[in-house]
């Protein structure tokens, strides 16, 4: 299973929408970009895929931007990367067509790694993520005497 810049690229805007949930403000585009470092123009496509999902809302305007459509622990990192990539089994079906008995192999166990990572993404939704992302910015206080 390859991890895509896709999927990282959306996981790191949502953290951004998320931090702090709940906010009454949308950010731009412009600002999550650059908080994340993600090009603007790949943004704007992942956004819109996001919104289209019910991850996020936009509101249009002059204080316009997204937001968070559902708080955090309502989105499981498995239903991201489902929206944005699809079926994955899809994927491996295609080495089907021509099966011989490695192709039958390797398919099984890429099954087997599939199915794994898909349980993983499962289990963990976007407040786990920001409780990481939150734990490892307390790991080095800085201590004033």
């Amino acid at each position: 299973m390859e991890r895509s810049s896709r999927v990282e690229y959306a996981l790191l805007a949502l953290l951004e929408l998320a931090t702090p949930y709940p906010k009454d403000s949308p950010l731009t585009v412009s600002e999550i970009a650059a908080a994340q470092e993600i090009p603007e123009r790949y943004l704007d496509q992942i956004l819109t895929v996001l919104r289209r999902a019910g991850f996020v809302q936009s509101l249009r305007g002059a204080k316009g931007g997204y937001l968070l459509a559902k708080e955090p622990w309502q989105i499981t990192l498995l239903e991201v990367f489902s929206a944005l990539e699809g079926d994955s089994s899809s994927k491996v079906q295609k080495v089907l067509e021509s099966a011989t008995v490695e192709k039958t192999a390797v398919r099984e166990i890429w099954q087997e790694v599939t199915a794994a990572s898909l349980t993983v993404l499962g289990k963990y939704t976007l407040q786990d993520l920001c409780q990481q992302r939150d734990d490892r910015k307390q790991v080095n206080p800085m201590y004033y005497i």
